[in-house]
């Protein structure tokens, strides 16, 4: 019987504790725990930031597209007699933004290309039918190509902007019928050519390849469903090996020579989860599925880096973006957890940025107890260790909307709105106030008076190195002041007056973002002594919770209408990022550091716990995936 090193030509390591950097498949004995490991490739599928328009059978580049540089466009968010859809979104390998809308928005749209030099074209416009046009894009914008010379839908794409295919499709017909083709022309960046005609015709057939002569088309509907695979070396369609299983708009990635397909519709109204890889001469199952069946998606990538989005099952699944990999490293994708209730559920704590997920706090605001009742204004405080929320002592008074920054043992507390007894809604008693309390994890001590009375204002920093801004004292504020542990000095303003905004990062380098009065995409950010215009938001938000730091933030939830939305700035703009589970405003947040946020209470109903929610934020991790060898 042959031995390791007879294979391998070495001996098994003999270890007391695992490497550190174990390469693939790499074999040791760890004589600690007296087990024979290994490092294992593992294969997946993981949630993603969603995209910002809800669509299926949308355009994407397929090929080689790097999961770090995605692009979509086109679909359509409704049945298929609805409009198609114009809107173009790129990925960052984080999140999703809108770039520049396509000339003619259409749903069972071709594509191909990479992010700043791509192809979309034919697709059926809702009342017109197919369209011979294309598009291309640079990055930023759309501008006329040569027109295909056969208008069809449901057709696919390979290659590059200069060097690219259009095959398969359909042509007439209601949705869902029509008559599938054999047509393929190629592209040369300015006009359109006939090449090969596919062997077997065929529409909602998925493709790829990096370039014009080396292009794959395999699976979609004759009727019925099929597994036929054809390869493209430039001027002829030749046939391979059947896919395991037939399946009609199926996601497809790759080189010709290795490819991925996963989902479609495999007979009517039947959507399977199931993946298959090709090899260049057969095609094998995956082990990777995804989460729920799905078909007409846009997918990029490689074979051990992909990405999905969109998708129809049969009507639009909405906002689903999910990456695919294949690597020694098991990766955990950044998501938001439940975590615990707090004991007094309470909204209007917008600008309190203190703490962290595992010592964070909540302080005043208001609450209705039990959750029918109008709600009060309140001085008690809570403080969270990462599983429990505890009552610990009250601020010197109850108050709303107030400022609050710092850790759980060194926090403070400034402006804010209401007083002893102030409630219930509409209409607080009360006024606001240019108090200023340090918390040191024990107790309450008042400091040096804010520059204003003043409520909805937010902030960033720490207890000895802050910065207060915006607000209200009667109408929206645009007064700055920073604070040095003892008292508050004024600083340059706002370039905008707004209140109720979200605020974060550190003294030297904050970020103010949203709020009203309308409009509120505004951000500004802080250098210390000036503020700047940053990246506006893609849609409006005001009290909604923050975390990270000027380059490096998240934004969640929101009222202009409650919301689960959360975005990622990266200094220069913003993407989406997974979603908080529960639509809510006004909650008590994370301070500098994205890996730290959590989200606690907040409005948006009054009944149930939603105000006693508290959520925790994770970001992306991975880990080599070490596997004990086992002989069973």
């Amino acid at each position: 019987m042959a031995t390791y090193q007879d294979i391998k030509g070495l001996r098994v390591k003999y270890l007391s504790a695992d490497p550190a950097d174990p390469a693939g498949g790499e074999v040791w004995y760890n004589s600690t725990t007296g087990t024979l490991k290994s490092v294992i490739t593992v294969s997946g599928f993981s949630s993603a930031a969603p995209i910002n328009q809800a669509r299926g059978y949308l355009g994407g580049i397929t090929g080689t597209g790097a999961t770090t540089a995605g692009l979509i466009f086109g679909g359509n968010a409704g049945s298929p007699t609805a409009p198609g859809n114009d809107s173009t979104e790129e990925y960052n390998g984080s999140g999703w933004s809108t770039s520049g809308n396509l000339g003619t928005g259409r749903l069972c749209i071709g594509g191909f290309g990479i992010q700043t030099a791509a192809v979309g074209m034919g697709g059926r416009t809702p009342g017109a039918g197919e369209v011979v046009t294309t598009e291309e894009y640079n990055g930023t914008a759309w501008t006329a190509g040569g027109d295909l010379g056969t208008a069809r839908r449901y057709l696919s794409g390979a290659g590059t902007l200069t060097s690219g295919l259009a095959f398969a499709g359909t042509t007439g017909g209601a949705p869902g019928a029509g008559t599938a083709q054999t047509v393929t022309e190629e592209y040369d960046g300015s006009s359109w050519a006939a090449g090969g005609a596919l062997g077997t015709a065929r529409q909602r057939g998925s493709g790829t390849g990096a370039s014009q002569t080396a292009a794959i088309c395999f699976g979609g509907s004759v009727p019925p469903v099929t597994g036929n695979t054809e390869v493209y070396d430039g001027s002829t369609w030749s046939e391979q090996n059947n896919m395991n299983s037939g399946k009609a708009s199926a996601m497809g990635w790759g080189l010709s020579t290795l490819a991925m397909a996963t989902g479609g519709e495999t007979s009517t109204a039947s959507y399977t989860t199931t993946t298959e890889d090709w090899n260049g001469t057969s095609w094998l199952t995956n082990p990777a599925t995804l989460p729920t069946g799905n078909q007409a998606m846009a997918g990029q990538g490689s074979t051990t880096a992909g990405l999905l989005a969109g998708g129809w099952i049969p009507a639009p699944v909405g906002n689903t973006s999910l990456e695919y990999n294949s690597s020694t490293s098991a990766i955990t994708a950044a998501a938001w957890a439940s975590g615990a209730l707090m004991g007094a559920g309470r909204y209007r704590m917008n600008g309190q940025n203190v703490g962290t997920k595992d010592a964070g706090m909540a302080v005043g605001g208001r609450g209705s107890f039990p959750s029918t009742a109008p709600a009060v204004t309140v001085s008690s405080v809570e403080e969270y260790d990462g599983s429990t929320w505890s009552e610990v002592n009250n601020m010197p008074t109850s108050l709303d909307f107030t400022g609050m920054i710092g850790i759980q043992t060194a926090a403070v507390q400034f402006g804010g709105y209401g007083g002893p007894g102030a409630g219930p809604n509409p209409a607080p008693g009360g006024s606001r106030t240019n108090a200023t309390n340090e918390y040191d994890g024990t107790s309450w001590a008042t400091t040096g008076a804010y520059p204003a009375s003043i409520n909805g204002l937010s902030g960033a920093g720490t207890q000895t190195a802050g910065v207060g801004f915006g607000g209200s004292d009667g109408s929206a504020s645009n007064v700055t002041a920073e604070y040095n542990g003892a008292s508050w000095a004024a600083g340059n303003n706002l370039g905008t007056a707004r209140d109720a905004l979200g605020g974060t990062g550190i003294q030297t380098a904050a970020l103010a973002i949203g709020g009203p009065p309308s409009p509120e995409t505004r951000v500004e950010e802080y250098d210390g002594t000036n503020w700047a215009t940053g990246g506006a938001l893609p849609t409006g938000s005001n009290q909604n919770g923050t975390g990270g730091t000027q380059t490096n933030a998240l934004l969640f939830g929101g009222n202009v209408s409650p919301t689960t939305l959360v975005l990622g700035y990266d200094g220069t703009s913003w993407s989406t990022r997974p979603s908080i589970s529960t639509a809510r405003y006004g909650g008590s947040s994370g301070n500098n550091t994205t890996t730290g946020t959590y989200y606690a209470g907040g409005g948006g109903s009054a009944s149930g716990t939603q105000r006693q929610t508290t959520e925790e934020f994770t970001s992306e991790t991975s880990a080599v995936n070490i596997e004990t060898l086992t002989t069973s």
